[in-house]
């Protein structure tokens, strides 16, 4: 696992989602997609290390009526595809009241719940990791936690990735806070991650959320070629 975690000057969450291990034995590709913190925060040096990893599409996690000026760049390189797609609203008074008015917001157990609003939303990012230029893909939001989180963990069950691996991977964003939080709810990130797996046909998922079965067929060639 820490084989995958990238040094890029100024990020301290980045890694790539290659060589990790599906249900029926294959492996991710390396270079294919990595999940970060925000690249506002990267140095010249960093985008350097950025680009040259093979990079050429940045996808913005963002947050429905939020200003979240810690995600707003201009990448160095003019090759270099951004989007900003919002995964979640907080103009929802319901969510706001249940998770955003609290601290579980910076923990998983509220994945299970965001993914029942938003199909849609979470779609749109599979789709555009499905149709990004050749290259390597990132997403990110400010942290690399759980905006970037929820959609490491549609990718890799979509790609068969085991719910060990998923959880492994989600470990390697270490943030003190949230596990005390999640002690505090009587959970852990093992319970809330399988929590929001449990029962989730990612395909009629995704399917119901927008995303094409051509779509859904390009990021599995993307991630296991």
């Amino acid at each position: 696992m820490n084989e995958r975690v990238l040094s890029w000057e100024g990020c301290s969450n980045v890694r790539d989602l290659g060589g990790l291990q599906t249900g029926d034995e294959r492996t991710t590709l390396w270079k294919a997609v990595v999940r970060s913190d925000t690249p506002a925060r990267l140095t010249g040096s960093g985008w350097s290390s950025l680009y040259a990893y093979g990079i050429r599409t940045i996808i913005t996690l963002r947050t429905h009526g939020m200003t979240e000026p810690e995600l707003d760049f201009t990448p160095p390189y003019p090759d270099l595809v951004t989007l900003q797609v919002a995964i979640e609203d907080i103009t929802d008074q319901e969510f706001l009241e249940k998770w955003a008015a609290s601290d579980l917001w910076s923990t998983p157990l509220y994945y299970r719940d965001a993914l029942q609003r938003w199909p849609q939303r979470h779609a749109a990012v599979l789709s555009a990791i499905a149709r990004a230029r050749p290259g390597g893909v990132l997403f990110h939001c400010i942290r690399g936690n759980d905006r970037t989180g929820i959609i490491s963990l549609l990718l890799l069950a979509l790609a068969g990735v085991t719910p060990q691996e998923i959880i492994a991977d989600y470990e390697l964003s270490p943030d003190p806070g949230r596990d005390e939080l999640l002690r505090r709810e009587h959970s852990s990130i093992r319970e809330a991650l399988l929590g929001a797996l449990d029962g989730l046909d990612i395909d009629s998922y995704l399917r119901q959320g927008g995303a094409s079965q051509a779509d859904l067929a390009a990021v599995r060639k993307r991630l296991l070629g």
